[in-house]
């Protein structure tokens, strides 16, 4: 999908008018003079952004960036050009990073305390966790003078009013994927508590910290402060936080049938330093009928995977029933040793004897589904490591060594559908992606996974056909009775125009470093179907991707940079002439 966005006029600010921008605008202060500002600084030498302008002014940075002019003309009250207004952005940035980091912080800490993941059998909006975190963040609200809207515990909207029409929403999103908390340990043996931030060096370990309750706290503190520094603003900013993103996705369009569309759609949930561009979420369900075992030797009675179909979990667990359990742990330990040998020795694989009976374990890396490319499957190798051990190892066979062989012949252990066939790749999105995740079974249904992601280059109709006829052939020939549920969502591609895009590429590649050029993403976000919806933040592309994965962090220093850039992003934008 091609969207153009809108250039709609509105007010000019006396006090911080600026000329009409055509081209990108850079702030005249380099990384390095930043980081020479906020170590000039404690948030207990700091009373309010002027005396902090007032500061900075009297320092040899203000003198070699050549900042008097754009301080004086701000403290003063004086029209400033579109340069100097994006100095005074980049300074109101700094200034959120010493003034509020360690209470932002403190925040990001209290809300990974709450447990915001999906429990079975209740909704979201009725799970006494959301209820909880909706009474925290209007609380904060409030102290912070937002207005606050609980939308029937879907969306929690907070509102930063301006003078003109126009809307830009800003997403975020406050469930979280679910834990195996006995997975998060650390090389050195340090237990975590996924629900308690662990500071270990400069890295701040809890579920959350990356995926999303950052996005939320570093927008809240952005809108505080521009509300407290009675900063004006040429429209409204409206922070939308989604309760179920990382689930059903039914709150955003819950939400939406009840109000308004913001014109703009930033997500912090999703890649620096602007993203244009989404692949196609999809999910190819195999439904296997539980069925007695036939046949003879040892049975498998259990297996675990990813606990959501986003989510590559870091082991699989096997669970075999044995007359024999000794021998039977023995030869698994042989056999899955061998295999791993054989399949690039970059996993483990374990095998002990509980009672009567035995536990297989496969321990790779976890990722992010959109990732699989950061990990190490052991779902993927788990299932095929059970396909081959005809002739190793006697089983008798049931609905587990149905999906095994499924799994097998079908997707293997390749994550870029090259065993079924249905590989393709678009040279700005990259290839489609497929990563056996989930696994559940119920008193009647062994339920297996694959997650797709898919780029522009295919209409979904036609790989939804095409996926559908080969698993049709293969359940012909193979005889195994299994049902199919797929599900799979357009790819997102957005044309990227206006002076507020160009705004956003600014602000986060010179605060970065990086390259000034738009990005692309396998990760779908809850802007992937509104107006004018981009990512902004809040990873970093070259760097592995912790949310969703065991031992999930954020560092402090990179929590302080999204903090810091959302403000100026928040200051500049509301303050753009036009977008």
């Amino acid at each position: 999908m091609d969207f153009s966005f809108k250039h709609l006029a509105v007010t000019t600010l006396m006090l911080s008018s600026l000329a009409s921008i055509t081209t990108p605008v850079f702030a005249n202060i380099s990384a390095q003079q930043s980081a020479t500002i906020v170590k000039s600084f404690s948030d207990s030498s700091v009373t309010d952004f002027r005396q902090f302008l007032a500061s900075v002014g009297k320092s040899n940075v203000a003198e070699t960036a050549n900042l008097g002019p754009a301080i004086d003309g701000f403290l003063g009250s004086k029209t400033l050009t579109a340069e100097q207004q994006n100095e005074i952005h980049r300074l109101l940035g700094l200034y959120a990073r010493v003034k509020y980091g360690n209470a932002a912080t403190e925040t990001l800490k209290e809300l990974v305390a709450i447990p915001t993941f999906r429990k079975e059998g209740v909704a979201q909006h009725e799970n006494p966790e959301f209820l909880k975190i909706a009474d925290k963040i209007q609380s904060l609200a409030k102290s912070f003078n937002l207005n606050f809207r609980n939308v029937d515990n879907r969306v929690y909207e907070i509102s930063l009013e301006g003078s003109g029409d126009e809307v830009v929403g800003i997403h975020a999103h406050a469930d979280v994927v679910p834990v195996t908390p006995e997975n998060w340990v650390l090389k050195d043996g340090t237990r975590l508590d996924p629900f308690k931030v662990t500071l270990v060096g400069d890295r701040m370990y809890g579920r959350g910290t990356e995926d999303d309750k950052n996005g939320i706290v570093v927008a809240l503190y952005a809108m505080k402060i521009i509300k407290e520094e009675k900063l004006p603003l040429a429209r409204n900013f409206k922070l939308l936080v989604d309760t179920t993103e990382e689930t059903s996705g039914d709150a955003i369009p819950y939400y939406f049938e009840r109000n308004p569309t913001p014109n703009y759609n930033l997500a912090l949930d999703g890649g620096y330093p602007v993203v244009i561009a989404e692949k196609g979420y999809g999910t190819v369900m195999a439904n296997f009928a539980r069925r007695s075992a036939q046949g003879q030797g040892a049975e498998i009675t259990g297996l675990t995977g990813g606990l959501a179909t986003n989510q590559i979990p870091s082991t699989s667990v096997a669970t075999f029933a044995s007359d024999k359990p000794a021998e039977l742990a023995a030869a698994l330990l042989k056999a899955g040793s061998e295999y791993a040998k054989n399949n690039g020795g970059d996993f483990q694989v374990t095998s002990q004897v509980a009672g009567k009976d035995v536990q297989l374990t496969f321990t790779g890396v976890s990722a992010h589904s959109s990732e699989p490319e950061s990990g190490v499957n052991p779902v993927a190798r788990m299932l095929v490591f059970i396909n081959g051990l005809d002739g190793k190892v006697a089983l008798k066979h049931n609905h587990i060594t149905d999906a095994a062989r499924y799994a097998a012949d079908n997707w293997g252990l390749d994550y870029l559908g090259k065993k079924l066939g249905i590989g393709f790749s678009d040279a700005f999105m990259g290839p489609l992606t497929a990563s056996l995740t989930y696994v559940g079974m119920d008193e009647k249904t062994f339920k297996l996974a694959v997650n797709l992601r898919v780029p522009v280059g295919k209409t979904t109709e036609a790989l939804k056909t095409e996926i559908a006829d080969k698993l049709s052939a293969w359940t012909g020939k193979s005889k195994v009775v299994v049902a199919f549920d797929y599900s799979l969502d357009e790819p997102m591609y957005r044309n990227p125009e206006g002076e507020w895009v160009k705004a956003l590429l600014a602000v986060a590649s010179e605060n970065l470093g990086m390259e000034h050029k738009y990005g692309t993403s396998a990760g779908a976000t809850s802007v992937h179907d509104l107006p004018n919806g981009v990512q902004f933040g809040l990873a970093m592309p070259d760097v592995k991707y912790t949310g969703h994965n065991d031992n999930e962090f954020k560092t402090v220093e990179q929590f302080l940079l999204d903090l810091q850039i959302v403000t100026e992003m928040m200051g500049r934008v509301g303050q753009l002439p036009k977008l």
